[in-house]
């Protein structure tokens, strides 16, 4: 089950880097074109996918997403929008 607090670490990584860069630039092409992106969206990437959700997660940590609350979603229907 993915927990946030041990994928953290995981996204420092130099090998995971590439994709949170990557992530974070599309998540910028996605809302400037539509205002909100979904957690699908996002997960484009090759990997691992616990990887790209802790790579999302750390953009709403720090402050460039701000994610849309929502009950009983499943977690590629999370909606994030800017801050």
């Amino acid at each position: 089950m993915y927990d946030y607090k041990k994928m953290k670490k995981e996204v420092f990584k130099e090998k995971n880097q590439k994709i949170f860069l990557s992530i974070r630039d599309r998540a910028s092409r996605l809302l400037e074109k539509a205002g909100a992106v979904t957690m699908g969206a996002l997960m484009k990437e090759t990997g691992d996918n616990w990887i790209q959700i802790a790579c999302v997660d750390r953009l709403v940590e720090l402050g460039e997403l701000r994610e849309i609350s929502q009950n009983d979603i499943a977690g590629q229907d999370r909606i994030f929008v800017r801050p």
